[in-house]
C-alpha cells in the first residue's frame, strides 16, 4: 500500500496578540492553505538549534514555492523572549522565514512539545503529519516534503504563490564590525585582533583602533588562502601561540584556523567543514569532523577548544597534529568528576591561571574548571543546573548568572561576560564569591562609569583594561579595571580595508538606480549630492570614498580628479566632464561612515553603487547629479 503523507489531526490556530518578525503582521494557519508548513520550536541559545539553520534553509530553497518554515521562539532563557532580542538573532542568522515570539509557551503547549529543537510538519490542508526533535534534519524532511508536494500536487491542493514577508534584514545598517562575537588584546606589540563574525573575517588594528590588516573576503565558506582570498564562516574564539601565529575557532566552519601573521596565510589545521557528533575520542585533526567550537585558548604547545556543540573541551596537538577530547562526557549535564566522565554544556570560553582551565558554561549558566593534569576533575564554581539562571550576586549556589560566554583571569580573579544579562561579573574561584562589575539592569549602549551593555560575547586583558566584544552593539569596548571607566573603540579606516570587496565576489553593497537625466553635450560636470540622515553626521576620522565608471564613450573626464578619499566631506562634491551625443550611464561607487551625533562612537557604513543613466542631446543640462539620501539606521 502506497504510504499517505496526508496529516490526520487538525494543526491548533496560532494565539491572537503574539509578535511576529519577519512578517508584516501575526499569520494564521487559515491563510496558510495550500502550503506545506514546518514549525521550527527553538530558542536562541540553543546550539542544537543552531546546528538545524542550514538544513532549514536548504529545505526552504528547494521546496521554495510549496514549504512555509515558520519558527516558534519559546524562550529558554528570560533574556530570549524579548522580542528585540530575537529580531537581533534572526539578523545574526540571516533567518527569511516568519518568527513568532513564544514567551508564554502558548504554542509549545498546544503542540505539546518537549524539547529544542522539535519541528512540526503540517500539510496543506492543515493537519499534522508528524513531530521529530533533534539535529540531521534534511534527508527526513527531504523526503517527507517531497512526498507531500507530490500527493498534494496531485489533488490540486498546494498554492505555489509567494508568501509576502518583511524581512528583518531590510532594516540592517552595516557597520564598522557585525555582531563580533569575541576579542583578543596583545599589548606588547600594541595589536588588538577582533573576530567580527557576522562579517566572516578577523580586523587587526591598533589598540589605538586604526585598522591595521584583515583577515578573510568575507564570503561564508571554508578556504584557505592569503589575507584577501582566505575565507571563515561567523569565526568566534581567538588565541596567539606567539607573536607570528593566531589560532581561530572558525565556528560555523567547525574547524581551527591558523592564521601565519608574518606570510599572511590562513591555513586549516582541524576539521573537515562538517559538522558531525564526534564520538572518537581522537584522531588526525584534518579528519577529525568537529562541532561549532566557539573558543581557543594555547597553553603549554596545545591548543584547548571549547565544542559548544559537542558539550565537550577538545585539544589539538600542533606538533603532532591531532586533536583529541579532553573533558567532558558528551551528556549535557552539569555534573562534576573526572575530566572526561563529568558533564559540560555547551562551553564557550576558556581561560587559564596556568593550573587549570575557566570555562564559561553558557547553557548550564555556570563557571567550571578543569585541571590541566589529565588525570584531574571537571568541577564548578558558580551554577546549579540547566534550568537555573537569573542575575543574582552572593556566594555558592546562592549565584545566579545568565548565559555566559566569555570568561578571563587575572589576579585570582575571573572576570566574566555574563552574556544574557548584558553584564561583566567578578568571581573570585577560591570563595566562590560572584560581585557585579560592569553593566545596569538593562541591555543598551553606554559609555562612561554607568556602561551598559548588549549581550557582550568575549573578553580580553591588558594591563589595566578589560577589553570586551560587545556583540549586538557592534562594537568594541575598553574599561578601565581601576576607575570603571569605559569607552568604545572607534575603529579608524584610512586604508578602506573594511569595505574592500573581492574582485570575483557579487557586490554586497546597496545598489540604487537613478532616473535618467538629459545632459548637453560639450563641457559640464558631475555632482554628487549625499544627505546624511537627522541626528547623525559623517565620521571625522574614517575617510569618504567615492570611484567612478562611465560605461561608454559618453562621458569622459580626469579619474585622478573624480576619484577621492576624503576625510569629512562637504557636499554637494563635483568634477568636470565632457559629453558626447548618444545614451551612457554613470556608476559611482561610495563609501561613506557617519555616526551618532551624541554617541560619536557608534558609528555605521554606507556602502552603496549608485547609477545614472543619461541621454547626451544638444540642449540639455550642463550638470549630472546623483543624489542619495542615507535613511536613518530605524528605517534603513
Amino acid at each position: 500500500m502506497e504510504r499517505s503523507f496526508a496529516g490526520s489531526l487538525p494543526a491548533p490556530e496560532f494565539p491572537a496578540g503574539l509578535d511576529w518578525l519577519n512578517s508584516d503582521g501575526p499569520l494564521s494557519l487559515a491563510d496558510l492553505r495550500g502550503k506545506v508548513v514546518l514549525l521550527d520550536f527553538w530558542t536562541y541559545g540553543c546550539i542544537n538549534c543552531m546546528h538545524i539553520i542550514p538544513d532549514l534553509k536548504k529545505l526552504e530553497e528547494k521546496y521554495a514555492d510549496e514549504l512555509v518554515v515558520i519558527g516558534v521562539h519559546s524562550a529558554k532563557f528570560e533574556n530570549e523572549g524579548d522580542t528585540d532580542n530575537i529580531r537581533n538573532v534572526i539578523l545574526r542568522y540571516e533567518l527569511e522565514h516568519p518568527v513568532v515570539n513564544d514567551n508564554q509557551f502558548q504554542v509549545w503547549s498546544e503542540y505539546g512539545a518537549r524539547a529544542w529543537p522539535t519541528l512540526v510538519l503540517i500539510d496543506p490542508d492543515g493537519n499534522v503529519l508528524g513531530f521529530h526533535s533533534g539535529e540531521g534534519i534534511y534527508d527526513l524532511f527531504d523526503q517527507v516534503i517531497a512526498g507531500m508536494v507530490a500527493e498534494f500536487d496531485d489533488l490540486g491542493r498546494i498554492d505555489r504563490t509567494p508568501l509576502d514577508l518583511k524581512l528583518e534584514g531590510e532594516s540592517l545598517v552595516n557597520s564598522p564590525l557585525l555582531f563580533p562575537g569575541k576579542v583578543l588584546a596583545d599589548e606588547e606589540n600594541e595589536r588588538l585582533f577582533i573576530a567580527d563574525s557576522n562579517h566572516n573575517r578577523i580586523v587587526i588594528s591598533d589598540l589605538e583602533g586604526n585598522v591595521l590588516e584583515v583577515v578573510g573576503d568575507g564570503r561564508q565558506r571554508l578556504q584557505d588562502g592569503d589575507f584577501e582570498s582566505a575565507s571563515f564562516f561567523r569565526p568566534q574564539g581567538l588565541t596567539l601561540a606567539n607573536d607570528d601565529t593566531l589560532y581561530v575557532a572558525d565556528t560555523e566552519n567547525h574547524a581551527i584556523r591558523k592564521v601565519d601573521l608574518n606570510s599572511r596565510q590562513v591555513e586549516t589545521v582541524a576539521g573537515t567543514g562538517q559538522q558531525v557528533y564526534t564520538r572518537v575520542p581522537s584522531g588526525p585533526a584534518l579528519s577529525t569532523p568537529l562541532n561549532s567550537p566557539w573558543d581557543v585558548l594555547y597553553h603549554d604547545g596545545q591548543v584547548f577548544v571549547a565544542m559548544a556543540g559537542q558539550h565537550q573541551i577538545w585539544v589539538y596537538s600542533p606538533d603532532e597534529e591531532t586533536i583529541s577530547r579532553y573533558a567532558g562526557s558528551g551528556r549535557e549535564e552539569l555534573l562534576d568528576g573526572q575530566l572526561v566522565q563529568g558533564g559540560l554544556n555547551q562551553p564557550s570560553g576558556l581561560a587559564t591561571d596556568g593550573d587549570m582551565l575557566y570555562i564559561a558554561d553558557s547553557e548550564a549558566s555556570a563557571i567550571r574548571t578543569a585541571d590541566l593534569d589529565p588525570d584531574g576533575q571537571l568541577e564548578t564554581i558558580v551554577g546549579t543546573g540547566l534550568f537555573d539562571f537569573g542575575d543574582v550576586d552572593g556566594q555558592g549556589d546562592e549565584v545566579r548568572l545568565q548565559h555566559p560566554l566569555g570568561v578571563v583571569f587575572l589576579d585570582n580573579l575571573l572576570y566574566v561576560a555574563d552574556t544574557y544579562n548584558s553584564k561583566i561579573k567578578i568571581i573570585d574561584p577560591a570563595t566562590r564569591e560572584s560581585t557585579g562589575f560592569l553593566g545596569g539592569d538593562e541591555s543598551g549602549w553606554r559609555d562612561g562609569p554607568d556602561a551598559l551593555f548588549d549581550e557582550p560575547g568575549g573578553l580580553s586583558l591588558g594591563e589595566d583594561k578589560l577589553y570586551i566584544a560587545d556583540t549586538n552593539n557592534h562594537v568594541i569596548r575598553v574599561a578601565n579595571l581601576n576607575t570603571k571607566e569605559v569607552e568604545t573603540l572607534v575603529l579608524i579606516d584610512n586604508e578602506g580595508l573594511l569595505t574592500r570587496q573581492p574582485a570575483d565576489a557579487e557586490y554586497r553593497g546597496k545598489v540604487i538606480a537613478l532616473e535618467s537625466q538629459t545632459i548637453s553635450a560639450g563641457s559640464g560636470s558631475v555632482r554628487l549630492e549625499v544627505t546624511i540622515p537627522e541626528g547623525y553626521k559623517v565620521n571625522e576620522f574614517a575617510p569618504f570614498s567615492m570611484e567612478w565608471t562611465g560605461d561608454n564613450e559618453g562621458i569622459n573626464f580626469d579619474a585622478e580628479e573624480a576619484d577621492r578619499r576624503i576625510v569629512e566631506p562637504e557636499f554637494p562634491l563635483s568634477f568636470p566632464a565632457e559629453f558626447s551625443e548618444g545614451e551612457a550611464e554613470l556608476t559611482g561607487d561610495l563609501v561613506i561612515y557617519y555616526c551618532d551625533d551624541e554617541a560619536e562612537s557608534l558609528c555605521f557604513i554606507e556602502q552603496v553603487k549608485v547609477t545614472a543613466p543619461f541621454t547626451v542631446t544638444g540642449d540639455g543640462q550642463e550638470t549630472l547629479v546623483l543624489s542619495h539620501d542615507i535613511p536613518t539606521p530605524a528605517e534603513n
